[in-house]
């Protein structure tokens, strides 16, 4: 049994089906983890949810920014972008059944060895914390009442922890720390404007949620996807397997048991 984690697919099916086919995966005795992001801006996001869903047990997904947006304009919060490519999923016979599947998927997927999630772990969270927050909003997601979240979620606060935190300002801080979180203060804030790599940032108080001196250490390898524009950050205790398919980069793929990546360039 093989264990391969792949960044955003963003409806690259073509590209995810070379990888598959080069590390000669089997679903009856293979996994594949997929970082989130599902759909969105490529060419195939309705096929993406379609194979990868059949996958069944042999895939385990999270779910990023662009799927829960995908899930807003399910219910008419936004309208589909034609830069999205996502309108085919709309007129589809399966949509219902895809879009209930979608949101039946975690935030946070744990393996004995890592953990996986789109954006990273908040670096005010331990791995309970993480675990905990997870759970509160796949709860509601998988409820009569995710209408009520996903209509709610789109604000940029609270942009810190606190565990007092209730409600929607609680969900909502979860939701973007696992899905949209990218740089944060010195003070542990998220700050979610800036999306450039951090060798071009000039502001010396925004640093990469991984970086933060007071960031609590967590027992576990997180792989992350999100960041195209990390270009594959690799540390010691974080992967980051985002690189930029949609955008003309690549496809990347971790097999854990032995740390070799696959990539493949977009088509």
């Amino acid at each position: 049994m093989a264990t391969y984690i792949v960044g955003d697919i963003q409806g690259c099916l073509d590209e995810l089906k070379l990888l598959l086919t080069t590390v000669q995966f089997n679903p009856s005795h293979d996994q594949l983890w997929i970082a989130g992001d599902l759909v969105a801006r490529g060419p195939k996001s309705l096929q993406t949810l379609r194979f990868v869903k059949q996958l069944g047990e042999s895939a385990r997904i999270v779910l990023g920014n662009h799927d829960l947006h995908l899930l807003a304009v399910s219910l008419g919060i936004h309208r589909v972008k034609e830069k999205d490519q996502t309108a085919a999923i709309f007129s589809a016979a399966d949509k219902d059944e895809l879009l209930t599947w979608l949101r039946h998927q975690p935030l946070l997927a744990e393996h004995d060895e890592f953990v996986m999630c789109h954006a990273g772990i908040s670096p005010q969270w331990d791995l309970a914390t993480a675990r905990s927050c997870a759970q509160e909003v796949e709860q509601i997601l998988q409820s009569d009442n995710w209408h009520w979240l996903i209509k709610n979620m789109y604000s940029n606060q609270p942009d810190q922890w606190l565990d007092q935190l209730q409600g929607i300002d609680r969900y909502r801080y979860t939701i973007n720390a696992f899905t949209r979180m990218r740089f944060c203060f010195a003070d542990a804030r998220l700050d979610m404007e800036c999306k450039l790599p951090p060798n071009e940032i000039d502001n010396d108080q925004l640093m990469p949620w991984f970086d933060l001196p007071s960031r609590i250490a967590l027992d576990k390898t997180v792989l992350f996807g999100h960041w195209a524009a990390l270009e594959g950050h690799t540390s010691g205790t974080e992967i980051g397997l985002d690189t930029g398919c949609v955008w003309g980069g690549s496809l990347t793929m971790l097999r854990w048991e032995d740390k070799q990546f696959f990539v493949q360039p977009a088509l």
